[in-house]
């Protein structure tokens, strides 16, 4: 059984930074990639960014140049750093790890709990 636990969360004034991170723990095979995505009120989930085992990251219009995400292998872990925030940015934001539990499972989408995140002065 998987499980991801995300951190990092809170409240934040507009300009300010958070670093989210989730970390997952379990039984994994492979995970082929990592991501963020995020659910305002009254809004559907939304994709923020991702990053591939091979490093490849992709991420919203809205977020780019403000964001970044990176991994780390070891601990199999992914993180979000968010700079120049925004109250726009305020959210839930869900970690999804792409991942096989066994080589002979297909992939399959994890998500973490929800953290979170709100600009404000």
């Amino acid at each position: 059984q998987v499980q991801l636990v995300e951190s990092g969360g809170g409240l934040v004034q507009p300009g300010g930074s958070l670093r989210l991170s989730c970390a997952a723990s379990g039984t994994i095979f492979r995970i082929y990639a990592m991501g963020w995505y995020r659910q305002a009120p009254g809004k559907q989930r939304e994709l923020v960014a991702t990053i591939t085992s091979g490093g490849t990251t992709n991420f919203a219009d809205s977020v780019k140049g403000r964001f970044a995400i990176s991994r780390d292998a070891a601990k199999n872990t992914v993180y979000l750093q968010m700079n120049s925030l925004k109250p726009e940015d305020t959210a839930v934001y869900y970690c999804n790890f792409r991942l096989r539990v066994g080589v002979q499972d297909g992939p399959g989408d994890y998500w973490g709990q929800g953290t979170q995140v709100t600009v404000s002065s």
